[in-house]
């Protein structure tokens, strides 16, 4: 009985032995969680959506070349129905509950105000990947950085291209929240550079039914140009409204929602000509590395071309991939100091950030619809096709 009883105290600890290689290995296992939030409802899907699919991509793709560190990468994603205190409750959710090892942004100034609030407190970094208002880089935040060049710049080409052609008035109207008020005073003071007059500034509360009283005043001001700057709904409305009313200017300028590869089709024909300011393309002539494979991967993955929204998530993906591969853990100091003094290039163009985490290595373009084609009309160098007036 004694020596039944060595014979067995060895067989487990033998076998003790040979399952500890497997606890470890199992452990190097454990998902990498990213958690996120996407507008899947609400005033914010349609760029929200595109968002979803750069990271979704992204995460297929590092999976199939073996994880992050070795190990699986899971999102971890809710619907914040594009409500700012949505994003701010589920943020909460994946940080204190869900206990994800890194976040991702939402889509949009007002969502990830309320987002980088929370992973901010938790010194998590927060690439703002479809983000582009003042007022996140503002607050002192040592944790966000931008992807976008910012708002103020948006319509730097419509309005250098009005100038050369001697369309020299505009009018400017704008949704009354933090990214769109960038807009509109970007663009005010860059048509006071370029020599244009703006006739007419006016805000708008979303969802009131302001946007046919201020067309009236568009109308009667006549301006050869007019910049609305607003979140989709707004933009296909201003558009039906225009129709119905028979008046368009010159030149006419929509942020956001003139981005979207199905938006020809849903405008419908008013949208020839309509001009719109994009932070990337989906053009396999513009010579970024990798941007034709993500441009076919995307393609294949969703049956759809890849907007801006798309191709920033996807880069905010590269730049986090890149910085904890080459530091080797995750460690959101060291992770901060990496980005901070990085000078690099993903598929959207150059990535730099500044001392307060602003974008200003990348530069926004201009795209106009042609003949039911999205073009890109400036910069020169990057031109598809001359502007049509």
């Amino acid at each position: 009985m004694h020596t039944w009883n060595i014979f067995r105290q060895i067989l487990v600890l033998a076998m003790l032995i040979l399952l500890l290689p497997l606890a470890g290995y199992g452990e190097s296992l454990k998902p990498i969680r990213i958690g996120a939030t996407v507008s899947l409802s609400g005033r914010f899907s349609e760029p929200s959506a595109m968002v979803r699919d750069g990271y979704r991509l992204w995460e297929k793709q590092i999976n199939q070349r073996g994880g992050l560190l070795g190990r699986p990468v899971e999102l971890v994603v809710y619907d914040d129905r594009s409500e700012p205190e949505t994003a701010y409750k589920r943020y909460q959710q994946l940080i204190h509950q869900d206990r994800v090892d890194l976040v991702f942004s939402p889509y949009g100034t007002p969502l990830t105000l309320q987002a980088s609030q929370v992973s901010e407190a938790q010194q998590m970094i927060m690439l703002a990947c479809a983000a582009s208002g003042k007022a996140i880089w503002n607050r002192g935040y040592r944790h966000v950085f931008g992807m976008y060049a910012l708002a103020d710049r948006y319509f730097i080409g419509m309005l250098d291209l009005m100038a050369r052609q001697g369309h020299n008035t505009v009018s400017i109207i704008f949704e009354d929240n933090p990214f769109n008020i960038d807009v509109a005073d970007g663009a005010e003071k860059w048509a006071n550079r370029f020599g244009v007059a703006v006739t007419l500034k006016a805000s708008f509360a979303p969802g009131v039914g302001q946007l046919n009283a201020l067309l009236q005043d568009a109308v009667e001001k006549n301006a050869a140009g007019l910049i609305l700057a607003g979140y989709p709904p707004e933009g296909y409305r201003m558009l039906e409204l225009m129709q119905a009313v028979g008046w368009r200017p010159k030149a006419m300028g929509i942020t956001i929602a003139p981005i979207h590869p199905g938006f020809f089709r849903k405008a419908g024909p008013i949208a020839e000509g309509i001009f719109g300011p994009s932070q990337w393309e989906p053009d396999e002539r513009i010579p970024f590395p990798g941007t034709i494979n993500f441009i076919r991967d995307f393609q294949a993955a969703y049956n759809k071309l890849p907007s801006y929204h798309a191709g920033s998530a996807y880069a905010s993906c590269q730049i986090l991939e890149r910085t904890i591969t080459d530091l080797q853990e995750i460690n959101h100091a060291r992770i901060r100091d990496y980005i901070s003094s990085l000078d690099t290039v993903t598929v959207i163009g150059r990535f730099k950030v500044d001392h307060q985490g602003r974008q200003v290595g990348h530069n926004p373009i201009l795209v106009q619809w042609q003949d039911g084609r999205k073009e890109i009309v400036y910069p020169t160098k990057m031109q598809t096709s001359p502007p049509r007036f």
